[in-house]
């Protein structure tokens, strides 16, 4: 049982928190990507990063990352099962952001 000064939501934060998970997650709900699809699409993370965050989210169950015996080497990332749970999550949290985007100066 969770202490009763823990709130259910630190649990959802701590696994789709980080600069980039849920970018990766809005990406990977439109299909399975390769590693260089997702490193084109996210604009300004680097290599390193994407790939720290995509091994943390494989070792959390929100994402598969498989990888293709051929050369040169394929990799490609989907969503889990227990991944695609956090749908709704962060289509509110794109909602949200419509709904509040600050006026482009």
């Amino acid at each position: 049982m969770a202490s009763p000064s823990t709130c259910p939501a630190e649990s959802t934060a701590k696994l789709i928190g980080g600069r980039w998970k849920i970018v990766i997650l809005w990406y990977l709900f439109q299909g399975v990507k390769r590693f260089s699809e997702l490193q084109r699409t996210l604009t300004g993370v680097s290599q390193k990063v994407l790939t720290q965050q995509l091994r943390d989210m494989e070792r959390d169950g929100i994402v598969t990352r498989t990888v293709y015996a051929q050369i040169p080497p394929k990799v490609e990332y989907s969503v889990t099962p227990l991944g695609l749970s956090l749908k709704p999550v962060v289509e509110a949290m794109h909602q949200w952001g419509l709904a509040h985007k600050p006026p482009v100066e």
